[in-house]
């Protein structure tokens, strides 16, 4: 089975960009679906961007759609979130997930996680 180790979290300042990565090990990457999640303090696990096998499809939460771009070298078995002009409210611990079979956004059809990596935007 696949193992996710997200990577590339750190304190910015709004308005910056970042990118995170989600290395994979263990399976055949490119027959995972892939999903990014964030979740802010005291809140729920919320569903970000994911992304089909190849990365010919991709989908995003509506309130993120023009500031996160969600994509996989599947050669690498890396899959990233890149994010623009950041804010506050970005702030979270950020997830990538796995799943055999189509792109979801339901964080219950994810099988596969990773351990998070915390971003923090700074006002």
């Amino acid at each position: 089975q696949v193992q996710l180790v997200e990577s590339g979290g750190r304190l910015v300042q709004t308005g910056d960009s970042l990118t995170l990565s989600c290395a994979a090990s263990g399976g055949t990457f490119s027959d995972y679906a892939m999903g990014w999640f964030r979740q802010a303090p005291g809140k729920k696990r919320e569903y970000v961007a994911t992304i089909n096998w190849s990365g010919s499809l991709t989908y995003y939460a509506d309130a993120l759609k023009g500031r996160f771009t969600i994509s996989r070298d599947n050669r690498g078995n890396t899959m990233y979130l890149q994010m623009y002009n950041m804010e506050p409210e970005d702030t979270a611990t950020y997830y990538c997930a796995a799943r055999i079979g189509q792109a979801s956004v339901y964080i219950a059809d994810y099988r596969f996680w990773g351990q998070g990596t915390q971003v923090t935007v700074s006002s």
